[in-house]
């Protein structure tokens, strides 16, 4: 079974085809800057070198046609026809309260994903963009949708619950829905896999930290609470979002700045974070480098950002009564040993002893940081949200 992925954003769209049968990737890359004159694809060729082929790609569907083109192409391809795709898996971010599990994708979910547009209005578009595109290239091929919120659908209400007058929730569906479930559900089993632990046992903590970050507390297999709340702004700092914010000072700037509704979500969304703090970069890469050089400003936003994850840590250990797994994950989780190692620091009370300098020599890798008598297993487990998409697409089709 060829089963094809799409992650489609709002001006990207990032793919990868697998061979299920031996769950191997057969080809992966991405087009970015969709509908500028400067767009391209980037892949990685048979030969395993990188190759830019730079092309006007004025929407998905144009993007997802170059994409197969390529699939099937004399000299780049990988299959002989379109027709060796047994099936496609599509990345979609909210599905709201309507999808707690993996869907086949059929007219009924396509208008549900429509209803969920408007808590994620960019990144639902794009997503199903992609499965309009697929649907009119491959009329006969099923999809199937995967939801970063499903995972979390297992919150009990007063973990999901804001303090507002409970109309708005009822009428308007103000709660927490979480993201990066996808990955937060993959690298949790994995862990537990590695261990060769039961993952319906355990106490789990998982990192998602890159340029957009969550913490997630999975007691029992199951997601009881996560840091992202209605939109992804909430809980941790991250490239350019805020993160947790007294909401009073929300008023406060927009007079003080004269920001309208828009401008405010623009301030909070792409103007804050790592790169709005440090006015430096999103990109935790430059922050170290400056960080190292003696930048003040660099020092106290790793300092800031890694004791904001701290908390989260704290905090949910006591919502799972103990932790017995720590997971990094995310481009920083998996590479940047620094904050793995402030955020590990004191952690002793938990019972966790760091292995300080196993961590400084570990990048991107499955790993254990933990010492063999720590009580709580801190490891780095690289996530692969594409291959449980691929995963979850065989399953529901086999069924």
């Amino acid at each position: 079974m060829k089963t094809l992925v799409l992650n489609c954003g709002s001006s990207s769209i990032k793919y990868k085809l697998y061979s299920m049968t031996s769950g191997k990737v057969m080809a992966q890359g991405g087009i970015e800057r969709v509908g500028t004159e400067d767009s391209f694809l980037k892949f990685t060729d048979n030969n395993g070198e990188k190759v830019t082929l730079e092309k006007y790609i004025p929407d998905h569907e144009d993007g997802i046609a170059f994409i197969l083109s390529i699939l099937t192409d004399e000299k780049y391809g990988c299959i002989k026809s379109l027709k060796e795709i047994d099936a496609v898996g599509h990345r979609v971010v909210h599905g709201g309260e309507k999808f707690a599990s993996s869907v086949l994708i059929t007219q009924e979910v396509i208008d549900m994903i429509i209803e969920c547009e408007q808590f994620a209005p960019l990144h639902n578009h794009a997503n199903l963009e992609g499965i309009r595109a697929i649907s009119k290239i491959l009329p006969e091929t099923p999809q199937v949708g995967v939801f970063d919120t499903a995972f979390h659908q297992t919150i009990p209400d007063y973990a999901y619950l804001y303090a507002f007058p409970y109309n708005i929730y009822e009428e308007h569906g103000v709660r927490r829905y979480g993201f990066h479930g996808t990955s937060h559900r993959y690298v949790s089993r994995r862990a537990c896999d590695i261990l060769g632990v039961p993952f319906e046992k355990q106490r789990i903590i998982t990192a998602h930290i890159g340029n957009g970050g969550s913490i997630t507390a999975i007691k029992n297999g199951k997601s009881i609470d996560t840091s992202m709340g209605m939109t992804p702004t909430e809980g941790l700092i991250m490239g350019t979002r805020c993160g947790d914010i007294d909401a009073g000072a929300l008023p406060y700037i927009m007079e003080k700045k004269n920001l309208d509704a828009n401008s405010l979500s623009n301030f909070i969304n792409k103007e804050s974070g790592v790169a709005g703090f440090s006015e430096l970069s999103s990109d935790m890469r430059d922050i170290e480098k400056a960080m190292f050089e003696g930048n003040p400003r660099a020092i106290q936003i790793l300092k800031m950002y890694s004791y904001r994850i701290k908390k989260y840590v704290g905090a949910y250990s006591a919502a799972l009564g103990g932790l017995d797994i720590l997971v990094f994950t995310g481009g920083v989780g998996e590479n940047q040993w620094i904050t793995r190692s402030e955020v590990c620091e004191n952690m002793e009370y938990l019972g966790l002893i760091f292995d300080e300098e196993k961590n400084e020599n570990e990048r991107g890798r499955e790993i254990i940081l933990s010492k063999p008598e720590s009580k709580v297993i801190v490891m780095v487990v690289p996530t692969d949200e594409e291959f449980t998409i691929a995963s979850d697409t065989r399953d529901i089709l086999k069924k």
